[in-house]
């Protein structure tokens, strides 16, 4: 892991979007992975500044989201499409062809698991995953748990995170109880990963991920050991390192 303390979030953000625009000035096909919530925000309206200069072009990149809520139609306002269409996608010139999110309104949630993981591997895999952490230490919505979950599954969510999710909602009763989320493997098959964790209330969850038990019930953990993760922190969430 390399790990980067830096001053605030706009600057973790300018940082993140340079590896982003890196790997696709690399390889413009790059197959990008994107989370949601407020954490990646700074890296997406980097990343918008970056293609509306021309130092980076996203037209021939493919992406695939984390995750998405069962239940809640794509024009929803809290929907991660939604999400992702209006802080990203709809100000790059990436092709919405290429754009990938679970479906959360499929009839069969499982179906819908394995056709999402069996597009990831179609695509290649991931070449580049950005990443939040949860304040329980999930990723994605990968919920501690007795071992790591491999592929793309259904997720019953967990009290702690509908109600760290309930900010984007009128409150805790709204946000959804299930999810469709990329499994710890599905992850982890990325070839490289960014970590950005910011504000003091995920200091504990980025200690135990650096410091902690690797397993299921420390969803992170998973992350020592990949071989190519950079970490970007805020002096708040590194103050228990």
């Amino acid at each position: 892991m390399i790990i980067h303390i830096l001053k605030d979030e706009k600057t973790i953000g300018k940082a993140a979007a340079g590896i982003f625009a890196a790997q696709v000035n690399t390889k413009p096909d790059s197959v990008l992975g994107f989370a949601t919530g407020s954490t990646p925000l700074p890296t997406y309206s980097g990343m918008v500044e970056l293609c509306k200069e021309g130092a980076v072009d996203f037209s021939k990149t493919v992406t695939f989201n984390l995750d998405e809520y069962i239940g809640l139609d794509r024009s929803r306002e809290q929907s991660y499409y939604k999400f992702m269409y209006d802080n990203l996608f709809s100000q790059i010139n990436v092709d919405m062809k290429n754009v990938h999110l679970p479906d959360g309104m499929a009839a069969n949630a499982d179906e819908e698991c394995k056709r999402y993981e069996a597009s990831i591997d179609a695509a290649g895999g991931i070449d580049l995953q950005i990443l939040g952490i949860g304040s329980n230490g999930h990723i994605a919505f990968n919920e501690p748990a007795e071992s790591f979950a491999d592929i793309t599954h259904a997720v019953k969510l967990t009290e702690n995170t509908i109600n760290d999710n309930k900010r984007f909602f009128n409150n805790a009763g709204e946000v959804p109880k299930m999810a469709i989320s990329m499994g710890i493997g599905s992850i982890m098959r990325a070839r490289k990963i960014v970590m950005i964790c910011t504000g003091a209330n995920k200091a504990e969850a980025v200690y135990q991920m650096m410091h902690g038990e690797i397993s299921g019930n420390n969803p992170a953990s998973a992350l020592r050991m990949h071989h190519n993760v950079t970490i970007f922190l805020d002096e708040a969430a590194a103050s228990k390192l």
